[in-house]
């Protein structure tokens, strides 16, 4: 018998692709607004790789991220295909660059609508990372507004009906770039050892990223769900297992703070980043 293998493809969504959101946010079978943000990093020194994301829906950990370890993460969000994560991860497979699965996958999107209904890949967000640190992301024109995404060293956040630091929606001087992404980014950048000088757990960075992307703005509809992977081969626990943190968050006024719980009190969350 073959041993079981946990090669993680962990979806996270934050549209109605795939889910059912709170009523309010609803009507019927009409396709749920769209929105999400995330991020993706990895850890050269521990080898691990992951992201995490929040959203204004029920269980956003239904197919945003995609990671596989010893491939790399994928994101896939706003005017959502979901079947770009596992794309994206077979491209990573093929040794394909970042930057070169993005307009590969966007190139060849039939743009096919969602059930009879428009559903332009013009509005498709997409990020993915591979195990060099090597980060690339798209934000298509259509993107639900605020939308945006930014790089940094091994990371990449991404984000669309982003809100801002004030809470007002429609914002008063009108649409501009979200500075989101790039909080998020540098939310991880610098919580890479805490206050003592000790490496932190890249889950703890991601949740980080997160924190500081709320802080800049978050979902201007509001919070209610979040979720994280981290993934390194053999590393999870029981045997033959690649995940080493798979958290949801399904619902939850406050579930950044929810999720930064779950991995604080998780065995990989109190270790070193690297051990």
């Amino acid at each position: 018998m073959r041993p079981f293998r946990l090669a993680i493809v962990f979806a996270v969504v934050a549209t109605s692709a795939v889910i059912v959101a709170r009523a309010t946010h609803q009507t019927g079978d009409d396709p749920q607004i769209p929105g999400t943000f995330s991020v993706l990093g990895f850890d050269p020194q521990s080898g691990e790789v992951g992201g995490a994301v929040q959203s204004c829906v029920f269980s956003v950990g239904n197919g945003v991220l995609w990671a596989e370890a010893e491939v790399g993460a994928v994101a896939t969000q706003a005017v959502v295909d979901v079947s770009y994560g596992p794309q994206g991860l077979a491209l990573l497979k093929q040794g394909m660059a970042p930057k070169d699965i993005i307009k590969t996958i966007w190139d060849r999107d039939p743009d096919p609508g969602y059930r009879g209904q428009g559903w332009p890949k013009a509005g498709r967000q997409f990020a993915v990372i591979n195990m060099k640190g090597e980060v690339a992301a798209f934000t298509g024109p259509g993107a639900p507004q605020e939308s945006a995404d930014a790089q940094g060293k091994y990371v990449t956040a991404q984000g669309n009906t982003l809100g801002r630091p004030d809470g007002k929606w429609p914002p008063a001087d009108g649409m501009k770039p979200s500075k989101v992404p790039a909080a998020m980014v540098e939310g991880f950048e610098k919580s890479e050892t805490d206050a003592t000088g000790r490496r932190n757990h890249i889950s703890l960075r991601l949740v980080a990223a997160l924190e500081a992307g709320q802080a800049a703005g978050g979902d201007h509809r509001c919070q209610q769900s979040a979720a994280l992977i981290v993934v390194k081969k053999e590393a999870g626990v029981w045997l033959h297992n690649d995940v080493v943190l798979r958290l949801q968050v399904d619902d939850n006024p406050e579930p950044i703070k929810e999720l930064r719980r779950l991995v604080e009190k998780s065995p990989a969350g109190r270790r070193r980043g690297g051990d």
